[in-house]
């Protein structure tokens, strides 16, 4: 009987390399909210930053989210985890991703950044407190991904989803 191809499990990165694509993918999406924040102002004529800033916020999110959903679905990579040779898949198959995961993943992300920006306001915090907390925020949420389950961060667990490291 000839032996079984065994079962390899994809390698999980490590979390250095994952925030090193985070750094690569923020210069990435600088252009990309450039664009559309220039796109938002044509059309909406908008000639002041204070006239409809919310409903640039959203829209900026809105575009900033199709951008994520549509490269974890279209095969897992955005251009830096392309170039760091990571992917976004399922947990439990490691099958490529469906849009409500990739929606949920997208959201849940939003957990690095969210909580320390929503107690600035909360508390009166100064913006220096809120840089000092949200830089604490961030080396705690990194340490959760480095100690967890898998060493996925807890977006990716609660979206049910994991990167893996491809190709050598």
């Amino acid at each position: 009987m000839p032996p079984q191809p065994e079962s390899v499990e994809p390698a999980v990165p490590t979390v250095r390399r994952r925030l090193a694509t985070l750094m690569y993918e923020s210069v990435l999406l600088f252009g990309v909210v450039f664009f559309a924040g220039y796109l938002f102002s044509t059309l909406t004529q908008q000639r002041n930053g204070l006239v409809h800033h919310n409903w640039l916020a959203a829209w900026i999110g809105l575009v900033v989210g199709v951008y994520f959903v549509w490269f974890w679905t279209h095969g897992g990579q955005t251009l830096p985890m392309k170039t760091w040779r990571l992917q976004v898949v399922g947990a439990r198959d490691g099958a490529s991703v469906p849009v409500l995961r990739a929606v949920l993943r997208y959201v849940f992300a939003w957990l690095w950044f969210l909580p320390p920006l929503a107690l600035h306001p909360l508390l009166g915090l100064s913006v220096p407190q809120t840089l000092v907390l949200a830089a604490i925020w961030f080396v705690l949420y990194a340490g959760v991904g480095r100690l967890g389950a898998g060493r996925q961060f807890l977006h990716d667990r609660i979206a049910g989803t994991k990167v893996v490291s491809v190709g050598r």
